[in-house]
């Protein structure tokens, strides 16, 4: 399990990268197509941005591919998602596993039919022991849902006998939440020039840096990728330290000299 603590160093090229991948229907409003040509033209865009950062040492992806609200959207568009979904992960997983990656699927799968939950089951099962990136795909996926369905099973331990409440600590919650056995997100990227988290990785995003992009996610391919990779690497990430405690920390000094120290050790990858 990785630690709940908030860490002291950070790395230049982020070791996760999450997205809230938006602007499909606006783009395919703009062509005046359907709303389902914008969602698979942003098909495209996640291939092109998982072989980005596959490329670039990215440790996990996370995509936010359908939110817990989404139901609200109209049935017709609902059920061209659904379709669309079950068809990525019948063309698209052979070519995860061919590459070494890892997919997992974070979400309620409850809501689901037994075909799609059977497909992301099988996905998940040719992928597992593949030692390459992690895309995580989260589907029916909400942080509010995320942390009470954590919180439940903490509960659940306390009304066992298992752990007393005053025992209940960051690293329990941290333990249930979806991809708690991951490095925190470094980064969030999301697209289409809005600014706000939409009920994404609430837990997760505690100290996580934000990067948005103008354009809509089907134009989200390699080079804007790239932009915000590089747009990431100039941060410098605090941690409530101050700069020159980062930059000793990080083994600079105010110089850009290198200091003779050892940079804390990295937590492993889940």
């Amino acid at each position: 399990m990785v630690s709940a603590e908030i860490p002291m160093t950070a790395d230049s090229r982020p070791r996760h990268v999450a997205i809230i991948m938006d602007g499909n229907n606006r783009w395919a409003k703009q062509r005046r197509l359907p709303g389902i040509a914008g969602h698979k033209a942003g098909v495209e865009a996640v291939r092109a941005v998982v072989e980005t950062c596959a490329k670039r040492g990215v440790e996990v992806l996370t995509l936010f591919a359908f939110s817990s609200e989404n139901w609200r959207r109209p049935d017709d568009e609902v059920g061209a998602l659904m379709r669309l979904f079950l068809m990525a992960l019948q063309r698209e997983v052979k070519k995860l596993h061919r590459n070494n990656i890892r997919l997992r699927i974070i979400g309620d799968r409850s809501k689901f039919n037994a075909t799609l939950q059977a497909h992301m089951q099988d996905a998940e099962a040719l992928t597992a022991g593949n030692t390459g990136m992690i895309l995580a795909i989260a589907a029916n996926y909400g942080g509010h849902w995320d942390i009470t369905q954590a919180t439940r099973k903490i509960a659940q331990l306390v009304a066992d006998g298992q752990l007393k409440p005053e025992e209940v600590t960051d690293e329990h919650i941290q333990q249930y939440v979806e991809l708690g056995d991951c490095p925190a997100p470094d980064l969030c990227i999301r697209t289409a020039g809005e600014q706000r988290i939409s009920n994404f990785l609430l837990w997760q995003f505690a100290y996580t840096e934000f990067y948005f992009a103008e354009v809509f996610w089907p134009d989200f391919r390699h080079e804007e990728m790239e932009r915000a990779l590089s747009a990431y690497s100039m941060r410098k990430r605090r941690f409530g330290q101050t700069d020159d405690q980062v930059d000793r920390l990080s083994g600079k000094s105010e110089s850009g000299d290198e200091f003779l120290i050892s940079p804390l050790a990295k937590s492993s990858p889940c």
